[in-house]
């Protein structure tokens, strides 16, 4: 049986305007990527998955393809939570295993309300699953998981949502994860593994014929302008993305074609651009496998498994709460 999803109460952590204005006010200005992720965005990013170059989401099914039975096992908690669970459309494939070896309870978070109704609607033939949606950002899910006290719970963190996030946001979110686990609870992310710069140059602009990309990124101001009472010419920027090898991210941007300035009433603030200015709309970083376990052990994870593709493009890493 699958249950309604459950919506969290607005208020009590839909108030981004703070963090908005912080991010804008950065010397190079951000849009974080969770606000790209209204309705239109959504969808916008599942047409991304389909681009021919994109590669990560058909590494990341053909993992949970292939290894389903084995990482459904390993999780072994009744609950499994998922954040930005999106259409959960490769999750369905983790849960169809999990939900056969146990009654599985299952925990979209997303801050999209629209993509948990579909997210749910997805599962309702799995027997022995049921859904109860989280509506909001990745800490107000964790809070909600640390303070339930229900049984024990396997996070997962897919599609490579590790990397959208600066170190020291990356640093706080795993800190968060960690001090929500309780002892034996798991942690499942997956992670795009370093490549040649031509690989990501590629995978993050899009293919002769296709502007999900760009259409994705400009929603990015867009939605900003359309929220906070302003408006915008979208014709003025230009969307690109150049992966920085130093750093090992992938810096996706707005640039400005020409002069414009962007007023937001509702938000108190005025983004003015300047031809060749540019505006951060994501950030996607890229790991060496060793890299990432040490990161994620600092905050009382402990690797135990890992599932890499062939290639060695792409993997799953599961971690447990000591």
């Amino acid at each position: 049986m699958t249950a309604a999803p459950v919506e969290l109460e607005q208020g009590s952590f839909w108030d981004d305007t703070d963090e908005l204005r912080a991010r804008l006010a950065e010397p190079l200005p951000r849009i974080p990527p969770w606000f790209g992720y209204d309705v239109l965005g959504s969808e916008l990013f599942e047409q991304i998955t389909e681009l021919p170059t994109y590669y990560l989401t058909r590494c990341e099914r053909a993992l949970l393809e292939r290894y389903g039975t084995d990482i459904a096992a390993r999780l072994g908690c009744p609950r499994v939570a998922e954040l930005g669970s999106g259409s959960a459309k490769k999750t369905r494939l983790l849960l169809e295993h999990c939900s056969a070896a146990r009654p599985t309870t299952y925990l979209p978070i997303d801050v999209s309300r629209e993509m948990l109704v579909l997210s749910a609607g997805r599962m309702a033939d799995l027997p022995g699953l049921t859904v109860t949606g989280l509506w909001g950002r990745y800490e107000a899910g964790l809070d909600r998981l640390r303070d339930d006290g229900g049984a024990p719970v396997a996070v997962l963190f897919l599609g490579a949502n590790i990397g959208n996030t600066t170190a020291d946001e990356r640093s706080a979110l795993l800190a968060r994860i960690g001090a929500t686990l309780r002892p034996g609870d798991a942690l499942l992310l997956s992670a795009d593994l370093v490549k040649p710069a031509a690989v990501f140059e590629s995978c993050y602009n899009d293919p002769p014929g296709y502007d999900a990309f760009a259409r994705f990124r400009l929603n990015h101001l867009d939605h900003l302008a359309h929220r906070f009472g302003g408006s915008v010419a979208l014709d003025a920027v230009h969307p690109a993305a150049h992966y920085d090898a130093a750093a090992d991210v992938v810096d996706g941007r707005l640039w400005a074609r020409r002069d414009q300035t962007v007023v937001l009433p509702g938000l108190d603030r005025t983004l003015e651009l300047r031809r060749g200015d540019s505006v951060n709309v994501g950030f996607s970083a890229k790991f060496e496998p060793d890299r990432l376990r040490t990161d994620v052990a600092r905050h009382g994870l402990r690797a135990e498994a890992e599932w890499v593709d062939d290639e060695h493009r792409y993997g799953l890493f599961l971690f447990r709460r000591d």
